[in-house]
């Protein structure tokens, strides 16, 4: 019985670990799961008409048992460019939100100094 608990302990870390491993590939990789840094590599294999082959970017020590990345470089500037994208038109929205703030703060500013200019007089 042990041993088929510890088994399926195993088998849980396993697919828990497959798991976050496919859910991390987002965008361009810096490090793999296991901890070695990931490196950009052409398979020569791999043709299409003129062009010399895919581009990956792949983990140093990569062994082909999905705990270690191999991801397509197209793939990876795809979301890389989406997310910039993201992040640009929040910057963009807090920029306008910043200006709209910065108009009424003017306004304000020129009702105090009316009220002011009231109150002397």
């Amino acid at each position: 019985m042990d041993e088929e608990l510890r088994d399926e302990k195993e088998h849980r870390d396993y697919y828990n670990m497959l798991h976050a491993v496919s859910d991390a590939q987002h965008g361009i990789p810096q490090l793999c799961p296991c901890g070695s840094i990931t490196k950009e590599t052409v398979d020569e294999e791999d043709t299409y008409d003129y062009l010399p082959g895919k581009r990956y970017f792949v983990c140093k020590d990569f062994v082909n048992d999905g705990m270690h990345f191999r991801q397509p470089w197209v793939k990876a500037i795809q979301e890389e460019v989406e997310r910039l994208k993201r992040k640009f038109y929040e910057q963009e929205k807090l920029l306008r939100e910043c200006e709209a703030l910065k108009a009424h703060v003017m306004l304000l500013l020129r009702r105090v100094a009316a009220l002011e200019k009231e109150k002397k007089i």
